[in-house]
């Protein structure tokens, strides 16, 4: 089974917000997922990312690839994270 750690849309019309889950890549965007790692809100200011590295990172390990978005917002998160 391919895994992809993605974004699932949430919230009401025009106000979206995010759930980054890791799901088959077969499925739909907002169908059955496997594990939720974390939350994206872009809506707010400024935006607020909320995301389990340590899992994102195991879930990569075992062979899981990140979407475009989910790379740019982790990558957000990792340095929001890191100390300074």
């Amino acid at each position: 089974m391919a895994t992809v750690i993605r974004l699932s849309r949430g919230g009401r019309k025009k106000r979206p917000f995010y759930s980054v889950v890791v799901m088959d890549e077969r499925n739909r965007r907002d169908g059955a997922f496997i594990e939720k790692l974390g939350y994206y809100d872009p809506c707010t200011e400024p935006e607020v990312i909320n995301v389990d590295l340590d899992r994102v990172k195991a879930w990569t390990d075992q062979g899981a690839k990140l979407s475009d978005r989910v790379a740019s917002i982790v990558g957000k998160a990792a340095a929001a994270q890191a100390p300074a």
